[in-house]
């Protein structure tokens, strides 16, 4: 079912932007906002700004702006549905939500079945565990056995199956889930019987979302059959809920953590994960035994740009660092690699040490790829000059995928200093793997000269800075932007002549004396979302209903909902000067000349642009009637400016 739109602004025109965050911030009263730390970002001074009168945030900090559900769905990580069910329920708004077609409610209905299921399984399995004497006496016993106390084993929601071959799935059946169901989500197999447990005689690891419901489960053997030769760790087969590419163990239990923090510990298996959260570092999760992939990384790259991989002592887990490391660093995160003694993995090592033991460590022991890397290769290498040769290459091609030139320098300048090798050797290596990367890119052949900028200082130095590459009127066109959100509604004198000669005043909106005057002279933003929010209005002016700013904030379309939270934000705080007999003159007080001074400079910049570029038609242009034509279109666009520099100078004596 989806929510209709007029129960989306219900829901969050009843939600109060300062209760909302306030769950979640501490906020303090200044003028009319009130302000705190921002929860997104570390910071001393406070940047994170709360406007209960427009019923938004904005940290001038880092930039995130929004509405109360956009805070949830950057706070909590929650869908855009989930976050106005979360309101709904928080301020007692009943949700009719509209039908879907059959497509929908068919793929909805299948999901939902698989997530039904797997709850119910995860339930039977749980209370196995801790209500039957087989679940006491195996599977809880080996838990404690292996030093995990109630509490982690509750938080995780461990449970066991039983060993029967056909325990859970006869139960399941009489519950009313079907054979086809139990076999397409996994958790039952169909042999020359019919339909056995996928998990019996295992104690299990349900596997969760983000937002906590089961999608899928581990389960770990613990009678070995020579026999039947069964794996150690059964997993859940993909389903329409259950992508393993996409799900880290322990995301659920860590994300706010990992936020928190501004740092993901990565390991590789589940108990790693419960022994780390046992002894309180809560910011880990795990791949659970497979590869590294990208979807994983940037899942975790929601929450943080840091990842600590946190690795066995032996030769395997050594190098296994090694993997996946050029992923994140394609995704222009920050890596570290933590090796525990030979003798530990991440469970025994927070087994036997205290938890501000096992923090120094990772703290002490965290080394840049680039060193861990070099250090490590150049090891194996020893004094094989080939082989060292090989290992340079391997190192340059890490580097080359870095986004970041900035970064790609300085690494190259570390890899110099380690490699003991001159930096400008490494900088051509480096730009020829760059080349020949975007030779790829482009499907270009191999003899094809292609210049790429050299990844050092001077070219940097060379490049635009970013106020000579924005085009002309971009900060007056934001400025009337900004106007059309604060002020559309409100209403100024307009002056104009009418056919006969006579002098007409009449009331207009703000947003309608805007629209008017660029549609009339065929101004047309350069800005793609400014453009939208453009459209709106003249297409409310022409219905005779002006949205008010919470349309925009609350928006569906993200970006013209951030656009409009950005701009109806003020860094500037105004703390009772009233009270001390100071009064500070505003936009109001002045709006019309505010309206046309604004107008009038976006069309001044404007034109003066247009005017430049007919002046570089003029250089090339060799035909004489081409010449008288540009020529003239140069005398109207300088006609025009001195109209708009004479309406300039009215308004600022005003």
């Amino acid at each position: 079912m989806a929510i209709p739109r007029e129960t989306v602004e219900q829901i969050l025109q009843a939600a109060h932007i300062e209760e909302v965050v306030g769950e979640f911030v501490t906020l303090k009263k200044r003028g009319s906002n009130l302000w705190g730390n921002c929860p997104f970002h570390n910071e001393k001074t406070p940047s994170f700004s709360v406007n209960p009168a427009r019923n938004i945030f904005k940290c001038f900090g880092c930039g995130k702006a929004g509405d109360s559900a956009k805070f949830l769905m950057e706070h909590e990580h929650f869908s855009y549905p989930e976050a106005l069910r979360y309101l709904a329920k928080k301020y007692n708004i009943k949700i009719e939500e509209r039908e879907q077609t059959a497509e929908e409610i068919m793929q909805q209905s299948i999901r939902e079945k698989m997530f039904n299921i797997n709850e119910f399984a995860n339930k039977y399995f749980v209370d196995t565990l801790w209500n039957t004497d087989e679940g006491k006496t195996i599977g809880l016993q080996y838990f404690r056995e292996r030093g995990y106390l109630n509490p982690i084993i509750e938080k995780f929601q461990l449970g066991y199956s039983p060993a029967k071959w056909d325990a859970f799935t006869t139960y399941a059946k009489q519950n009313g889930y079907s054979d086809e169901l139990l076999e397409q989500i996994g958790l039952s197999l169909k042999g020359n019987k019919g339909l056995y447990d996928r998990y019996h005689g295992r104690v299990m690891f349900p596997i969760h979302n983000l937002t906590g419901r089961v999608i899928g489960f581990g389960g770990r053997i613990l009678v070995n059959d020579p026999e039947k030769k069964s794996p150690k760790y059964q997993n859940s087969p993909e389903s329409e809920i259950y992508d393993k590419k996409q799900t880290l163990y322990g995301i659920y239990f860590a994300k706010n953590a990992i936020a928190r923090q501004d740092e993901c510990i990565l390991v590789e298996g589940y108990f790693d994960v419960l022994r780390m959260h046992q002894i309180g570092i809560e910011n880990v999760v795990a791949s659970s035994g497979t590869s590294l992939t990208m979807e994983q990384i940037r899942l975790v790259k929601r929450y943080t740009k840091n990842i600590t991989m946190l690795y066995d002592g032996d030769s395997a887990g050594i190098h296994a660092a090694l993997r996946g490391t050029d992923m994140i660093l394609g995704e222009g995160m920050n890596v570290r690699i933590v090796v525990l003694p030979p003798e530990h993995d991440p469970d025994t090592f927070g087994k036997d040490f205290s938890v501000e033991y096992v923090s120094n460590y990772l703290k002490e022991n965290a080394k840049d790829f680039i060193r861990f890397k070099t250090e490590l290769l150049l090891k194996d290498a020893e004094n094989d000059p080939i082989k060292r040769g090989q290992v340079i290459r391997d190192i340059v091609e890490t580097i080359s995928v870095i986004p970041d030139s900035i970064f790609r320098i300085t690494y190259v300048k570390e890899c110099s200093r380690l490699l003991d090798m001159p930096e400008q050797t490494l900088t051509n290596e480096l730009n020829k793997i760059l080349r020949a990367k975007l030779k790829k890119t482009l499907g270009i052949e191999d003899n094809v000269v292609v210049p790429v900028p050299e990844t050092n200082a001077t070219t940097q130095n060379q490049d635009e800075t970013v106020e000579d590459q924005l085009p002309a009127g971009y900060y007056q066109e934001r400025e009337l932007v900004k106007l059309l959100l604060m002020y559309g509604k409100e209403m100024i004198v307009d002056e104009r002549i009418n056919e006969s000669g006579e002098r007409i005043l009449e009331q207009v909106s703000v947003a309608q004396f805007i629209i008017d005057d660029l549609k009339n002279d065929g101004f047309v933003f350069t800005n793609a979302v400014n453009q939208k929010i453009f459209n709106i209005f003249d297409h409310a002016i022409d219905e005779g209903i002006i949205p008010d700013d919470s349309f925009f904030v609350s928006n569906e379309d993200e970006t013209i909902a951030e656009r409009a939270a950005d701009l109806l934000s003020s860094p500037y705080k105004l703390d009772q000067w009233e009270k001390y007999g100071i009064f500070v003159k505003q936009e109001q007080d002045v709006l019309k000349a505010t309206v046309l001074s604004s107008i009038y400079r976006y069309k001044d910049l404007i034109i003066e642009a247009r005017r430049k570029a007919v002046e570089e038609e003029l250089k090339t242009a060799a035909d004489p009637d081409d010449q008288l034509i540009l020529l003239k279109r140069k005398k109207d666009l300088d006609d025009i400016r001195m109209q708009i520099n004479k309406e300039l100078g009215i308004v600022i004596a005003k």
